[in-house]
Formats: structure tokens, sequence, C-alpha cells
């Protein structure tokens, strides 16, 4: 068979990539832009130009083709993936009214009176006020409406990220089911969204299902590449566009995550762990599971919000060292940062580390603060460092742990993947802290992966998803558990870890009443 070629965008946080894949899942080629990921206007607020995300792009295809030599004839099809729940409203034109809230944002919108109707009982009968109260206060359309009621009446559409590229790619407001993650009126269970009937319509009464874009599911067709789109990307006129679905999705299905006794975690910006399940299945008690990448399947997820953030604060605050050495020697600093790892023995000297940098709304609550305990006068900035690394691995340890009780399903493999997983001596206590052998895939570009496997069943290549994971996937390297530190890490999880958020709750209550931190 001739050689055919799938197109993948992959817009993060940091990074824009354009990716080119063959059918086998082999990366060709890469052009990668890097993203000034947010600015701020008010403490707090965390914004994004939406033509800046279609400017970089330009800019990613052009690394692209620079580095590849290819008849682009043989392009069958492309697709896109965006980070989660960043909004933008546009006007009749298509054009952006203000700038993109990104998902970091933590604005809160004003929370006015009751749900209207029989809902306000429902929900207190439940007891899900609180997961409702948080729905509200973190909605953007909420925010906007009461903020900025001019943007709001010349909202024409409101998009996810997602959405807006399919619009700049194909000139059609669609967007995929399986990028529908936000503080949206979207019925998880049912994967389309909900009835204006429902509370999710009712607490955005200005918000109606015309300004929402039409959904498909992955493998679908979005549209075609326009003209312009062509010229702006490099890419040839008339190109399907396939949906695809989420960053996160797409990472678990480029991981080979197609079942729950797969745990696919993600070492991001945020950190999560996940299951793929054929049915809906909340990973937390009235908190929905997300889309899956494959279609009609869905995602329970367990995340830790700024998970390797934390990583790159650290390596902001006090790696300048390591950071500067790395660009005399002219060698990635991910090399020095493992050396500090592998410095400090595992368990980093009894450092234990709760990685709650932001609050949540049940496990942790609003008040959740992060918590180091431990300290001696044998610690070091190492022992601080690998104490993060291990303190993630135990929270995704507990994800672990809840997900196989809420899906009855004992987890027998565990794929990482994300910029963290790049790190070996990250993957290794990994594997040492949830004893299991902790597999890297074949490459880093999953998520890109995981929308190029989308196109593949989408056009065809593949019959099934399960066919084109078993084609496109594979594992890269695997981390063994090594005995002794296994033994370590359990005393450390068991008896200390678990223990940790229980104790601390009521201080990290009195803090937050005290200096009014976190909100």
């Amino acid at each position: 068979m001739a050689e055919q070629y799938i197109f993948t965008i992959d817009n993060g946080t940091q990074s824009i990539r354009a990716l080119l894949f063959d059918t086998k899942g082999n990366l060709i080629g890469k052009g990668k832009q890097e993203l000034e990921a947010y600015f701020s206007e008010q403490p707090g607020w965390a914004e994004q130009h939406p033509e800046y995300y279609w400017e970089s792009l330009s800019k990613a295809c052009d690394k692209l083709w620079a580095c590849v030599d290819i008849d682009r004839s043989k392009i069958i099809a492309s697709s896109l993936t965006t980070q989660r729940g960043t909004v933008v409203n546009v006007d009749k034109n298509g054009d952006p009214l203000r700038p993109a809230i990104i998902w970091l944002d933590q604005r809160r919108a004003e929370v006015k009176g009751d749900v209207p109707g029989l809902w306000k009982w429902l929900f207190k009968l439940a007891g899900v006020e609180d997961v409702i109260h948080r729905f509200r206060e973190k909605s953007q359309a909420i925010w906007i409406e009461q903020n900025q009621p001019d943007v709001w009446q010349r909202t024409h559409k409101y998009l996810l990220l997602s959405g807006f590229l399919t619009y700049k790619l194909t000139g059609n407001y669609k967007d995929s089911v399986a990028g529908q993650v936000g503080y949206i009126p979207f019925d998880y269970k049912k994967l389309k969204w909900a009835k204006e009937s429902d509370w999710r319509f009712k607490i955005l009464p200005s918000l109606k299902r015309s300004m929402l874009p039409d959904l498909v599911m992955p493998g679908e067709r979005l549209g075609e590449i326009t003209a312009e789109a062509a010229k702006h990307t490099g890419l040839p006129e008339g190109l399907p566009v396939i949906a695809s679905a989420s960053d996160k999705a797409c990472e678990i299905l480029g991981s080979g995550g197609t079942s729950p006794e797969i745990a696919c975690m993600s070492y991001g910006t945020t950190a999560t762990i996940n299951t793929t399940n054929q049915k809906h299945i909340e990973p937390i008690k009235y908190l929905p599971a997300f889309p899956s990448a494959i279609s009609g399947a869905f995602s329970s997820e367990i995340m830790i919000f700024r998970g390797f953030w934390m990583v790159s604060w650290f390596k902001e605050e006090f790696g300048e060292r390591e950071r500067q050495i790395a660009k005399e020697r002219g060698i990635d600093a991910e090399q020095l940062f493992d050396e500090l790892v592998n410095s400090v023995p595992a368990g980093s000297m009894g450092l234990m580390l709760q990685p709650y940098w932001s609050p949540g709304i049940r496990e942790p609550g609003p008040e959740a603060k992060g918590g180091i305990i431990g300290f001696g006068d044998v610690h070091t900035r190492s022992h601080i460092y690998r104490s993060i690394l291990e303190g993630l691995a135990y929270g995704l340890k507990e994800g672990k742990e809840s997900l196989e009780k809420k899906n009855g399903v004992k987890i027998t493999k565990l794929r990482v993947s994300g910029g963290g997983s790049q790190s070996d001596a990250a993957m290794q206590l990994t594997a040492d802290i949830f004893n299991m052998e902790a597999e890297r895939p074949h490459t880093f570009e999953t998520s890109g992966l995981g929308a190029a496997i989308d196109v593949a069943v989408g056009v065809g290549v593949y019959a099934s998803f399960d066919d084109a994971v078993k084609n496109m996937t594979r594992v890269g390297k695997t981390f063994k558990p090594i005995p002794e530190n296994v033994k370590l890490y359990d005393r450390l999880y068991n008896e200390v870890y678990l223990k940790m958020y229980k104790q601390l709750q009521p201080l990290y209550k009195s803090i937050r009443d005290i200096t009014g931190y976190p909100e």
C-alpha cells in the first residue's frame, strides 16, 4: 500500500504542535511553537487572545514543512486536539469579542439566588449544593454576562478553543463531542448538549442552544480545510478534518488506554489518572466522567489540578543553577534535574508532600492547600524536588485505588505520558510507589497520536479502535519496581500520606479563615 500520512494539531497550554504521523503510528515530523500560556490583567485571571493560537499554528506548520519532504497529497485527513475548558466568544463574523478565558483562570462569578424550579430541592436532597455552587461560580459565561454584558449581547457563538480552531480551519461551527469538558451545558451521560429545560441551561438563562456548535462523534467529519486555512497552514485545500477529542482524552487513546484495566497517567500541567469505560462511571460522587476519544465511551478521571506545574514552579524558583549549566553544556536541563532526584534516597529521608496546590470541591475541599512535613537538618532542595515527584505519585496512586473501587475492575497496566514522563527518575519512582511496571509509550506525542487514531478509524484505515490501537501504539520503555523501595513507599503511603489531609484539613480551614486565601 502506498504511504499515507495523517496531520494533527495539538494545541496545549505551553505549546502548539503540528504533527505528521504515518498509519502505523510513527511520528514523521513535528513543528513546535512555544506559547505564552496566558496573561493576567488582574490577579487570578488567565487569558490569551484566540487569534494568537491561530497565528502560532501557522508558525508551527512552517516548522513542520521545513523538516519533512513529503508529497502533501498523500495526507489523507487531519484533526485537532486542544487544551480543555478554554472558552471563546465570537461575533456574527466569527471574530473574537474578547480574550479567551483559559482553563487556569481563577475568577469567580457571583452566585445569585437559587437554581430555578424543582432543581433547588432535588439538589438539596442529593446533597450536591456545593457542586452546583462551584459550577455557577466557575462558569465563564455567567461571569461574562455579569461583568461584560455588552460582550455577551454581541456573542453569536460561545465556543471552546477546539470549536474556535475548527471554525478557522473549516468555516463550520462544529466541534467534537469528546472535546466538551468545561462549565458548559453538556450532558456527560448522554454525550450531547443538555435539553434547554435542564438545570445547566436554567442557570445560564442568556445562553441559548443556538449559540453552541453542532457536535459530532470522534471519527466523524467536521468539515474540510478551506482555501484560507490551506494558505495559512500549508495543508491541501479540501482535506477532511476529522473530530478527535480533548488533549487528555487523546493522550489516553495514544497511550493505548481502551479498557478499565489499563490506567493512563498524564504527568502534565494537570496530573491525571484515567480509565476508559463503555458506561458512564463517576470517578468522584456527583462529578461526571468525561467523553473518551473512543466514540461512545467514557473516561473516568482523577486529577491533581496543578500537577507537574509544581515541578515547573520548583525549576523556576530553585533550579536556576541547573538551567544555566545545561545551557552552557548544550544539554537538556532534565538530565540535571534527574541527577537531583537520584542523589536522594527513596522516601526523601521522610520529607512528605501533599500536592494540593489548588483548592478542590470534595477531596480535597475548597480550603485545601499544599503541605510538606518531616523537615530535618539533612534536607536540601534535592529532597524537596524528589518529594514533589513522590507526592504527585502518592496522590495518583490514591486515585488508582479509587478508580478500581468505582469500576469494580483491578488495574493491571500502567501507562504514563505527558512532559513529566520523559524523566526516567520520575518513571522509576512511579513504578516503585505503585508497585507496578510503569510503561512509557513509544512516542512523546501521545495526544497528537490519539487524534491520528481517530482519523485512521474515521476514514477507514482501520475497522475499529481496537485495531487502530493495536497497529498504531506500543510501549517504548518499561520501568520495573525495585522491591526495597516498594516496601518503604508502601509504609509511607499507608502510614503517613493517607492520613495527611484528614489531619491537616482543620488547619487549612483556619488558614483560609484568617488570611482569606484561597477564596
